[in-house]
């Protein structure tokens, strides 16, 4: 202070007429003459009244000792009445943010909101309107810089609150609330003046200013209130709350002083409603202070601590506290309950609750805090208490509250040997870490005392690292430790819940949906609370990770994103399937299944939310962009909020399954009726394989062979309960089997393959079925679950297509051409049936000769291959437990709607994989 009034003593000149606007100093106190108690700040404007006489003192000369008089005249109103303050439940407390009284239609619906409150008497804190904070602040910026346009920008602050008063007052109440304002105006003029001249403002001077949008808000909320013909104060708290500063740039409330200015001014201002100035504080010294950060939601829980009220409303723009940040979980969901401590660890990990400091003064009293949103009144908001009781279940979801995150911070290992059973490591390297002044957010250390793990603010990690390295270089020397590690790009993931601790189930539940999502954790901490579980994930994992964890504990235990690639004939009837099952699998299953992207060769149709499958194909037509594979990927993978994700091929394109090795190893699920990949070269097959039993990544094909038909379960669990296989001996083919079954009596061979064509039952050209090349890939595929490794070139396949009619141009030529070679076909059937036999086309896995074969076979008419109908398929699988008698599987084995029902039942296997209930 004696700097500042020491330039503007020297100053004089500097306040001209032109450089300064006059400023009439009434002979009412410097603040709000509303108030009736200003002991406490009168320290505080006696300076203030001295700077603002030497910034006079150029103008007015010997008027200064006139002005001087008339404000020391001033008596401050008394009470003829001393009122005692009552406490308790009579008491409710609200608190209005600044987005909540942002202009003069808010202002209005917080009236209507304190006077439709019926608790018997209320106080009502309320903050700046919305950015004047920012505009205080940045007048002080202004000033200090020698700014000059911090005129014009107070002027701004004068207009925005004039117009709003006049948007809401009139008469006597507009007048007065005006002629304040002006005033106010003109001495924050003068002071911005005097920090203009000195180029620095003390911190005392800035709360001062910053401090006026609370004044005035408060101001005209009580005038607006008295308007509907309520007995309404308004508490300027400098008066009230007394704080004592600390070294951290916080401050901490003496409630014995506060509560004893309390009562004191009550007593001259009893009311049932009062509106209270949040943020805003004083020193003992009396001078102005602020409660810093959050400082109206502090307010609040002082007042309501130190009128023992029944609860504190905290009125914002949002429903409540969310399970997650909505903005990076969009169902994150509003939490109906949090327990004070819930409360603490979730707003330290960054998550948008109330400051833990604003929790500790209701604490004392069990005062509920409840969180509620002003623009959605029918929402109940969260209630924040000593122990929340009305968890509907025993479910995992009322153990964990909610999850947090904290971005952009960087782990510091300290590792060696040297560090085993040596007291006082620990305390070296922290004490390093506190003399460069870094924050520590985390600690792990393993109980062999080998490692310590800590985690840092990224920005602050490069001069731990050096603090360290300085601090042991000599242990660094000698071998004791090994290194000091840094790893960057780190984030912080914790899960939150009271009810966690000694609950078994929950870290294992945990761990497992992030391993399933295929993230690697770096570090863990967990503290004897059991209220937190910490994990530190990379960076760029952080927002999946976060997602699947909710999504494991609060979504439908199995949230699923799925891309589908190829919606021709079995795609669009996949679609068509999930589409009319959808609903029944959320609600009945808690399966939620989500298509996210459609792709074909030619376009592709994305959506962030899920395709809306009822009308996807004019979606398509629509919004569909030019085909893009890897960015397709991309997009189903990683643009959305669901953490599993699934990649369904139902193409033919061998382009397309030699995706399959570096899709799962990109943590993406694959499932497919294409054959191509399963077939192809085996040592491609094998690495599949190997990654898949690798990892938490999974790879169905249960549609490869057999269409729907449970072909390959069946198989793997003869196998895996120990059977062995000795032979699989099948039709694998639905056109084959058609054909076969419907080749009797006088019809022709190209008879049946025309009308099979006809039917739909056959490949555009039949060459393809006829050639055996399907079943023969069916065939390898079986003999490789078998365990054999046979490439397939080594299976031999007979080809029902004549050769000369191989190499025709086009499939009509071909089928004109077929009748020629009727009679060869017709002498075998009649072979056959001379036999008591038919004729059937066959893919055989001889496993105890190690080979396989595609051929057309004879069998007796009471053989089950002989009793066939339409396309149905029929396999046998002879083993040690099945010799005498095979296990037969038979059914439809072509169509869209069982080879799409096929692709269904890998979808939900992967679901039941990942969570669902089976």
């Amino acid at each position: 202070m004696a700097s500042l009034s020491y330039v503007l003593s020297h100053s004089s000149h500097l306040l001209s007429p032109q450089t300064a606007p006059p400023v009439e100093f009434s002979p009412k106190p410097i603040l709000y003459s509303h108030s009736k108690c200003r002991q406490p700040i009168s320290l505080f404007r006696s300076k203030l009244h001295r700077m603002a006489l030497v910034c006079q003192r150029a103008r007015r000369g010997s008027q200064s000792k006139k002005i001087c008089a008339s404000i020391a005249d001033v008596s401050l109103e008394k009470s003829t009445e001393n009122v005692q303050l009552p406490k308790g439940d009579v008491w409710s407390v609200h608190k209005f943010g600044g987005t909540c009284v942002g202009s003069s239609e808010r202002i209005s619906n917080v009236a209507e909101i304190v006077v439709n409150d019926d608790s018997e008497r209320k106080l009502v804190v309320v903050s700046a309107m919305a950015k004047v904070t920012d505009m205080m602040y940045d007048l002080i910026n202004k000033a200090q810089s020698r700014d000059e346009s911090y005129v014009s920008a107070l002027d701004a602050v004068l207009e925005k609150h004039k117009s709003t008063a006049h948007d809401l007052l009139d008469g006597d109440e507009l007048a007065s609330f005006l002629s304040q304002l002006h005033h106010d105006i003109n001495n924050l003029k003068a002071m911005l003046r005097a920090i203009y001249i000195a180029g620095h403002a003390m911190e005392s001077f800035t709360d001062f200013v910053v401090g006026h949008g609370e004044l005035w808000s408060a101001s005209m909320l009580s005038a607006v209130i008295r308007k509907r013909g309520l007995d309404c104060k308004w508490m300027d708290t400098r008066e009230v709350l007394i704080v004592n500063p600390t070294s951290s740039n916080q401050v901490d409330p003496d409630f014995l002083e506060s509560e004893r200015r309390l009562e004191q001014w009550y007593s001259k201002n009893s009311s049932k409603i009062i509106i209270a100035t949040g943020f805003i504080a004083s020193t003992h010294e009396n001078i102005p202070t602020t409660l810093k950060r959050d400082g109206s939601d502090f307010s609040a829980a002082i007042m309501g601590a130190l009128l023992t009220s029944r609860q504190v409303t905290i009125w914002t723009d949002v429903d409540g506290v969310y399970s997650a940040d909505p903005r990076k979980v969009k169902e994150a969901v509003v939490l109906k309950t949090l327990s004070y401590q819930e409360a603490w660890e979730m707003s330290y990990f960054g998550a948008n609750v109330l400051h833990p400091r604003t929790i500790i003064p209701v604490m004392r009293y069990d005062i509920p805090i409840i969180i509620r949103n002003i623009f959605n009144l029918s929402a109940p908001g969260t209630m924040i208490c000593r122990q929340p009781v009305d968890e509907e279940s025993e479910s995992l979801v009322s153990f964990v509250k909610g999850f947090a995150t904290i971005d952009n911070v960087a782990l510091v290992n300290v590792e060696g040997t040297g560090m085993a059973g040596v007291p006082g490591t620990a305390n070296a390297i922290f004490g390093a870490v506190k003399d460069v002044g870094a924050n520590v957010v985390m600690i792990s250390q393993a109980s062999s005392e080998h490692s310590v793990c800590f985690a840092v603010p990224e920005k602050e990690v490069k001069a731990v690292a050096e603090a360290l390295k300085s601090r042991f270089r000599q242990a660094l020397e000698a071998g004791r430790l090994s290194q000091v590690a840094v790893i960057p790009n780190c984030s912080i993931l914790a899960a939150v819940g009271q009810r966690m601790a000694s609950t078994p189930g929950v870290s294992a539940t945990l761990f497992n949906a992030l391993a399933k999502a295929n993230i690697n954790i770096r570090a863990i901490a967990q503290g004897c609370t059991e209220y937190n579980i910490t994990v530190v994930v990379r960076r760029e994992d952080c927002i999946k990770a976060l997602r699947a964890v909710h999504s494991r504990f609060y979504l439908s235990r199995t949230t699923i994103a799925m891309g589908i690639i190829g919606p021709g004939l079995i795609g669009s009837t996949l679609l068509e399937q999930i589409k009319d099952q959808a609903s029944v699998l959320k609600e009945d299953f808690n399966i939620d299944l989500r298509v996210m992207g459609i792709i074909s060769s030619r376009t592709m149709l994305l959506c962030d939310e899920g395709i809306d499958l009822s009308n996807w194909q004019e979606l398509q037509n629509e919004r569909g962009e030019v085909a893009d594979m890897e960015r397709f990927v991309q997009h189903v993978h990683q643009n959305h909020f669901i953490p599993n994700t699934v990649l369904v091929d139902c193409t033919a394109n061998p382009d397309i399954a030699s995706n399959y090795y570096n899709w799962l190893r990109r943590g993406i699920h694959v499932i497919t009726p294409n054959k191509r990949a399963n077939s192809g070269p085996l040592d491609q097959y094998l690495k599949l394989r190997a990654l898949q039993r690798q990892s938490y990544t999974h790879y169905f094909y249960e549609a490869t062979v057999g269409a729907g038909l449970p072909i390959i379960s069946t198989l793997r669990v003869l196998l895996e309960t120990g059977d062995k296989i000795l032979r699989i001996e099948g039709i694998f083919s639905g056109t084959l089997s058609y054909i076969f079954n419907n080749f009797t009596g006088d019809k022709s061979f190209s008879d049946i393959v025309s009308e099979a064509k006809q039917a739909g039952y056959t490949e555009p050209d039949p060459r393809d079925d006829l050639s055996g090349t399907d079943v023969a890939r069916k065939v390898i595929i079986l003999a490789r679950e078998s365990g054999l490794k046979l490439e397939l070139a080594d299976i031999p396949v007979e080809n029902l297509v004549p050769e000369p009619l191989r190499a025709s141009a086009s499939a009509e030529e071909f089928m004109q051409q077929l009748p020629q070679f009727d009679a060869d076909m017709t002498r075998k059937r009649q072979e056959a049936e001379n036999a008591g036999e038919v004729l059937r086309y066959v893919g055989v896995v001889d496993v105890v000769n190690q080979k396989g074969f595609v051929e057309m076979q004879r069998y007796k008419d009471d053989h089950p291959f002989a009793q066939l109908s339409g396309s149905d398929n029929i396999i046998a699988f002879t083993t040690t437990r099945y010799r005498k008698q095979p296990l037969i599987v038979r059914g439809p084995g072509a169509g869209a709607q069982v080879t799409a029902g096929g692709i269904f039942s890998d979808i939900l296997r992967l679901a039941s994989y990942l969570g669902a209930p089976s």
